[in-house]
Order: C-alpha cells, then structure tokens, then sequence
C-alpha cells in the first residue's frame, strides 16, 4: 500500500497538468485558482512538456503579447511561432513605461488582457515587485547565458540591448572618430551630437561607471560646450544619424545601427567605453488568461525565436545563436539599484541634457 501511495504521489503533478490541458478554460476560474493552475504549467518540468503546452495553446487559440520592440522585429518573430502552432499572437506595442503603466492599471483595475509581457529590464524588474509575473522554470533556461537569468526565474533576458554611439560615416571621418566620452569636449563636435531624450538607465551606469562627481561634471561641460539635440525614440535618432541631421548620436541600439549599415545606409557604430548593455526580459503575466500559449511562447521566444532574432543582429542570450562578445568589455545596467534611484537619475538627466539643450 506504500508503494502504491508513492506512486500515486509522485505522478500527481502531471496527472494535474494533464486535467489542466484537458479543460483548456483556466482563464474561467477564480483568480486564486487561475494564478495556481498558471503555475503548475509554468513550472511543468515533465518530459511531455512541450507536447502538453502545444495541446493546451492550440486550443486557446491565441495570446496578448505587450512588447516595446520594433514593430518589424515582432513580426519576424511571430510569424514562425503562428505558422508552427497555429496560435495567433496579437500585440500591443508601446514604449516600456507605457507598457508597465497599463499592466500595472489594468490589474487594479481587475482586468487581464496580457499573456506575455517582452520589455525593458528595469519595467520587468518594477512589474517583478508589483507580483504581476508568473515565474517561468523552463529546460530551455539551461542554454541562456548566466547573466539572462534573473532570482527567482520572475522573467528572463530575451535579448540584450547594447547601447552604442552611432555615427554618419559621410560626415565623420574615420580620424575623428571618437574613442572615449572625453573626446567630445572637442570643439569639432558643435553642433553635431545627439542623444535620446529618455536615456536615464544609461546616464546612469556611465556616470557610475566614470565615478559620480567626475561623470556629471564631464558630460556637464560636454552640453556647454558642443550642445546637444535632443530626439525622441531611438529609431529615430538612428535615422536622423542616417540622413545626416545628427552626425554622431550617443544612445543609439547597436542592433539597429546594424541593420541599418546592412541595408547600406551610412552609419557606424563604436563601443564609447563604458558600453552600456541593458537586459531586454520576456514574462508571462501572472493571471495570463492564455497560460499555455504564454508559456509556449516564451519558451520559443528563448529557444527557435533566438535565431529569428540573431539574424536580425541582435544580441541574443541563447548560446546556440550568439551572445556578448567578450572583447565588449560590457556593463550591465544594474536593475534594482536603478529603479531605486529612478527618480534621481530621471531628474539629473534632464538637468545635463534636456535642460541645457535648449
């Protein structure tokens, strides 16, 4: 009789998991109820787990995905995922504090529309302490570069967004190429540089990066000297690099400045020491009404997703399909300590830059 009970204990978890994909209706039950069952698919670790969640998913039919990437980027990335499983993904797409901001409103005010939330580090990490992610344990985890994991597996880095200075390879000579952040004191840069107009995560990790009092006062006296033109969106201070209206940009992603110079459009990129990388995180909402399409999901998005990305030049966090390169010497923005001084740095930045900018 022993044996028997063991038995039975040890097989409850995918006796569970199998009743859950059965009924395929978790989103109708109550909300504790709902957030238990999310669980146990999230953290189903069966050998039959793929073929569960497929089941489960292409029953559902469909997943939310909120995400601040680019618009092209999301298609090329959904498009395998719909064509393999025959789950639509539907997306809102906004930028990562609008992002956090109505994921964070919509459940107080009881409503769950995502699945999947794919955004900024720091707004993961904000929606991590509000408990409005479902912590996913997946075998695909084992591929990812240590430094995509976060504690407690609350999300995971998808992709990181290395931040580079990106200059008009028509207007820049190669000579006057800027090696450090100092260089920029030079009066040839009047007039010629730009930055994003909400960069304070990296304002931040350089400043820490130079030393508080120094970092200020450097960049400080870079703005009073040569000015600085401030522009909203990084896709946009891409392009304004490409058509020459901002020569040399300070906060452009590197991935893009890629796609663009492959496309032959005349830009460049250069790694300004420090090099600032931000994590890119993928998660799952902690009342996701599609829970086995969310979690198929983001398993794809960390596994067969990777090479879509990869070849888009991001840099991915699966070790099959690329990764940081070690000469990048990169350094990460640190998450917690920034969301706790978010103010302060929001403030300071807009005192060197946008301030002084007009």
């Amino acid at each position: 009789m022993r044996g028997h009970s063991y038995a039975a204990r040890r097989h409850r978890p995918a006796v569970r998991f199998a009743a859950l994909a059965v009924a395929g209706l978790v989103a109708a039950v109550p909300a504790r109820a709902q957030v238990s069952a999310l669980s146990e698919i999230a953290t189903y670790s069966g050998t039959d787990r793929a073929q569960r969640l497929i089941a489960g998913a292409r029953r559902e039919g469909t997943l939310t995905l909120y995400s601040s990437a680019r618009a092209d980027d999301l298609a090329a990335l959904a498009a395998p995922f719909e064509e393999k499983y025959g789950v639509k993904v539907r997306v809102w797409r906004g930028g990562s504090e609008a992002i956090r901001s109505r994921v964070v409103t919509e459940s107080r005010g009881g409503r769950f529309d995502v699945d999947v939330v794919e955004t900024a580090g720091p707004d993961m990490t904000a929606l991590t302490r509000e408990t409005l992610l479902q912590p996913v344990v997946s075998p695909v985890l084992a591929d990812l570069d240590k430094a995509a994991l976060v504690p407690n597996h609350a999300w995971t880095t998808l992709r990181f967004s290395v931040l580079v200075a990106a200059y008009n390879t028509r207007l820049v000579a190669a000579a006057d190429v800027p090696k450090r952040y100092e260089d920029l004191l030079d009066a040839k840069w009047r007039g010629r540089l730009g930055i994003e107009a909400d960069d304070p995560h990296w304002f931040a990790s350089v400043v820490g990066a130079l030393g508080e009092p120094a970092g200020l006062d450097l960049f400080r006296n870079i703005v009073a000297k040569n000015g600085i033109s401030i522009r909203k969106g990084h896709s946009l201070l891409a392009n304004l690099v490409v058509s020459g209206e901002v020569p040399l940009a300070l906060t452009v992603y590197g991935y893009h400045a890629d796609q663009l110079k492959r496309a032959g459009a005349p830009i460049d990129k250069i790694y300004l020491p420090p090099t600032i990388v931000m994590p890119t995180g993928i998660g799952v909402a902690r009342k996701a009404p599609h829970p086995f399409a969310a979690v198929l999901f983001m398993d794809y998005a960390l596994s067969d997703g990777q090479a879509v990305l990869a070849a888009r030049d991001h840099v991915v966090t699966n070790r099959k399909f690329g990764g940081l390169t070690p000469d990048l010497h990169a350094t990460f923005v640190d998450l917690p300590k920034f969301l706790d001084e978010r103010e302060k740095w929001t403030r300071l930045f807009k005192e060197v830059f946008v301030n002084q900018a007009h």
